[in-house]
């Protein structure tokens, strides 16, 4: 599906929102159906359950809009566009996990506050529920103060039409995935990309070391020095 460029356009109408939710998921499951062969080390060290956990978090949250927080995004694909953008940046690395979550206590942004009381009853006191943020984030601390489980990264990079075929394009950076195609370009922004939706590749790994200090902004986690998914 073709869309109009949107630099004259302040966000996305509900129905185009919609669209794009549903052709992004159709994207990402269909990559990682085309690219399987890429996950085979993350498959063997994890469960097919957990590996479609990963992925259906991290394309739920990619679209999620959540209040509070430091950064701003005008609309769901806005902030999908700087997440794909800035995945290589060490930074602004997305983590995935599990927490315990206290169902009592919500936060401004919708999620659970963490449960960090010894002992509790699974699905009354606590529940371990998926999360997806970027390293940055003000919350990823407290969340890992009640970690369930392994920690993930997981890194974006764009796909292109190059030859008729998607083919990666240039981490960190984002174009006009079809250049030939006559839509003009707009600004370097979400607003500016001509087309309704984003296909990315997303490769999976395990964080080798789950401890605070070492994913922590500033530890000494680099997602730069893991190369096999």
């Amino acid at each position: 599906m073709k869309s109009q460029p949107l630099r004259s356009r302040s966000g996305f109408t509900l129905m185009e929102t919609v669209i794009a939710i549903g052709v992004l998921a159709l994207l990402l499951t269909a990559f990682l159906a085309v690219f399987g062969p890429a996950t085979t080390g993350l498959r063997k060290a994890i469960s097919i359950q957990e590996a479609d956990r990963l992925s259906a978090a991290l394309e739920r949250e990619l679209v999620t809009k959540r209040p509070g927080g430091t950064k701003n995004y005008s609309t769901g694909f806005d902030k999908a566009y700087q997440w794909i953008k800035a995945a290589p940046d060490a930074g602004d690395a997305i983590l995935l996990y599990q927490y315990r979550g206290d169902p009592s206590q919500l936060r401004a942004d919708g999620t659970m506050e963490p449960y960090t009381e010894n002992g509790g009853v699974a699905g009354k006191d606590f529940i371990v529920q998926p999360s997806v943020r970027q390293r940055g984030d003000d919350l990823l601390l407290q969340d890992l103060a009640a970690l369930d489980g392994r920690i993930f990264t997981v890194k974006l990079t764009q796909l292109v039409f190059s030859g008729g075929q998607l083919t990666r394009g240039e981490a960190g950076q984002i174009t006009d995935p079809t250049p030939d195609d006559g839509d003009p370009a707009g600004a370097a922004d979400s607003n500016g990309y001509p087309e309704a939706v984003i296909a990315f590749a997303a490769e999976f790994f395990i964080v080798p070391n789950s401890a605070v200090d070492y994913v922590k902004p500033g530890g000494k986690f680099n997602p730069a020095n893991l190369t096999k998914p």
